[in-house]
């Protein structure tokens, strides 16, 4: 990479127009979905010691990690970098950076196209490293550190690759680093209160799951009851019913009652089971009672359903 100046880059940056941020990209990448690209700050010559940078970036998220001494300084707060440090802005950044002579570690920038959620499978601006109300920046160890310095060369050696899927490639490394930051980040933040429904949510259809799959006739499904669930969950079952209904449409009886049918079809289909034996594995009090919930699901009684069914996959 050519050597530049850190004022250069700053204003660069800062100015945000596509026209102008397209020098800073390396050939090729226009044909992708969004931008990327990344900086290895010893090939940039530093600016004059005592000169504050502009460290905002108006098209772009970054990434830094910065290992050499500097001082970052937002909302009136001045953070003295003495270690390595990885640092996350978004556009929205209002933030200044103070480099104290010849700079190591590196500088990652991105559009938000470039990690989009069809792309990347995250949505980012609800992740929670960028939507702290202050740019999160974090204080490494010896192995975080060295870790995180293997991500970045990693991606400025697959920038210079012909590999076709090099920027699925660096979509992954981004990612790496965000969850990397993310785990690093009080619990509090990891977790903003206004996602609790989806945190519950999470837990229920994970607690759900737990229940299953049954491999063993003597094996039963331990929870069976909206109340039971709520009670694990250590809420009350119209909070978990409210909470349920809001985030998937069901109700937590109904979303049990589906997890139910579908685990009855499988051992219906794939095992020797009697159906009075799947009956009580699913924790139904009867076989009478298991029959009629079956029948009201499917439309057939579960002797009738493994019967068509078996038949209509050998022909």
């Amino acid at each position: 990479m050519p050597t530049t100046s850190l004022d250069d880059l700053a204003v660069r940056f800062a100015a945000g127009s596509s026209q102008v941020l397209s020098a800073l990209l390396p050939p090729g990448i226009q044909q992708e979905v969004g931008h990327f690209n990344v900086f290895n700050l010893a090939n940039i010559a530093p600016a004059a010691s005592n000169v504050s940078e502009p460290f905002a970036c108006r098209t772009f998220h970054k990434i830094s990690f910065l290992t050499a001494h500097s001082d970052f300084s937002f909302n009136g707060r001045t953070v003295k970098i003495r270690q390595p440090t990885l640092l996350f802005t978004t556009p929205k950044t209002a933030a200044h950076w103070l480099p104290y002579g010849q700079q190591t570690g590196y500088c990652s920038v991105f559009t938000p196209e470039f990690l989009h959620p069809t792309k990347s499978g995250a949505i980012l601006d609800e992740l929670p490293i960028f939507k702290s109300p202050e740019p999160p920046f974090f204080m490494l160890g010896e192995a975080d550190a060295a870790r995180i310095q293997r991500i970045f060369e990693q991606m400025e050696e697959e920038l210079t690759s012909t590999y076709a899927y090099k920027y699925d490639l660096l979509r992954a490394y981004a990612l790496e680093l965000i969850h990397l930051g993310q785990k690093l980040q009080p619990a509090a933040m990891q977790h903003p209160h206004h996602d609790a429904f989806a945190r519950t949510t999470a837990m229920f259809v994970e607690l759900l799951e737990l229940q299953f799959p049954l491999q063993s006739r003597h094996q039963k499904v331990a929870l069976r009851t909206a109340n039971e669930y709520a009670s694990h969950l250590a809420v009350h079952v119209n909070h978990l019913n409210k909470v349920l209904k809001e985030t998937t449409g069901l109700t937590t009886t109904e979303l049990i009652a589906g997890r139910l049918l579908q685990e009855a079809k499988a051992l219906l289909l794939q095992t020797d089971w009697t159906i009075a034996e799947i009956a009580d594995s699913l924790g139904f009090s009867d076989f009478a009672h298991f029959a009629k919930f079956f029948k009201s699901h499917t439309g057939a009684p579960p002797a009738a359903f493994r019967a068509q069914t078996k038949s209509l996959n050998r022909t």
